[in-house]
């Protein structure tokens, strides 16, 4: 005969397994959302390596280093406007003005980069602006340490400050915080423009008949130079605008941070269709799900092997990425 107390145990133990189950799937969740954050960083700097190789095809290796300078710019322009310890109405005057300063003094500066180094090289054969661009690299990792030294600098964390670092979705489980909203309501909305930008404006238009056939182009009359200069600008805002948000959100920075978030943004576009920005964007997404999920469930020290196993599986079956077109070459 079964014991009186059979079925209380029972119960026991099926509220516990539906509460350990419960957690998993909360913590799975958490983890997607921060990946989600994460690349959302990551497409936006991805963005810019996929606009500029579109186009002359040449991989910028120094577009990691051009987010280092502009987050370096961003905790420069903090201190001369005096945002630490401010009040909310200043604070966010002060961000907004520093999304328009560093944007533009990313963007400058790659123009200028394209004008004195990559263009004097376009005629050349493709492997002397790849070696430019990874010679530009060191100077400007250089240019950071002489500029913000050694050691990582703390980037105040002025949401937390003025917002608190509350749960917007209130009781849930779930962190969803402002600093989380700011990357979200910040990238999705650029990433929208810049795709309606290529494909109705002009200079959108000449940027897709340029990437097409830079010959072709020219002989319709398009210059091609201007487009490919605008093309950096772009791609350089970008990077500021990237440098930016992320300073805000991750709140630490370094000369050497470019490297790695320059290497994770390079693979999501590659992971993506390079040429592509719809695939920037989703290789910046998938890149950013696989970290945050390799770190919860493998351990942060694995997530980059992963990455790149990840990628390579992917391009042995698909060579041009998750959106690339399939081309059949010409004999």
């Amino acid at each position: 005969m079964a014991s009186s107390n059979s079925l209380p145990l029972f119960s026991n133990r099926k509220s516990k397994f539906e509460n350990r189950k419960s957690k998993m799937w909360e913590t799975f969740l958490q983890h997607c959302l921060i990946g989600l954050t994460n690349g959302s960083l990551f497409a936006l700097i991805a963005l810019g390596y996929t606009m500029v190789y579109g186009i002359i095809e040449l991989v910028n290796f120094a577009h990691g280093d051009l987010f280092m300078l502009g987050c370096f710019l961003a905790f420069t322009l903090l201190a001369w406007l005096g945002l630490q310890g401010a009040g909310p109405v200043w604070t966010l005057v002060g961000i907004g003005l520093i999304l328009i300063i560093v944007p533009i003094f990313c963007g400058s500066l790659n123009v200028a980069v394209d004008r004195i180094v990559y263009r004097p090289l376009r005629g050349a054969p493709k492997l002397a602006p790849l070696v430019s661009a990874i010679g530009v690299s060191f100077v400007m990792m250089n240019v950071g340490l002489f500029w913000g030294g050694a050691a990582d600098l703390n980037f105040p964390d002025l949401i937390s400050q003025n917002l608190s670092n509350h749960n917007l979705l209130g009781n849930s489980p779930i962190q969803f915080t402002p600093k989380d909203l700011m990357v979200i309501a910040t990238t999705v909305p650029i990433m929208i423009v810049l795709t309606l930008f290529v494909q109705f404006t002009k200079l959108g238009k000449a940027m897709r008949a340029t990437a097409q056939n830079p010959v072709a182009a020219q002989l319709m009359g398009i210059n091609v130079d201007r487009v490919i200069g605008a093309t950096f600008a772009i791609g350089g805002g970008l990077a500021g605008a990237a440098s930016v948000i992320y300073a805000l959100y991750i709140n630490t920075i370094s000369f050497q941070m470019g490297f790695q978030n320059g290497l994770y943004a390079f693979t999501a576009a590659v992971l993506g269709g390079i040429g592509k920005i719809p695939g920037a964007v989703l290789g910046g997404l998938v890149i950013g799900l696989v970290r945050a999920l390799g770190s919860g469930y493998i351990g942060e020290k694995w997530t980059s092997p992963l990455i790149f196993m990840i990628l390579i599986v992917i391009l042995v079956f698909r060579p041009t990425g998750l959106l690339g077109a399939q081309t059949r070459e010409k004999v």
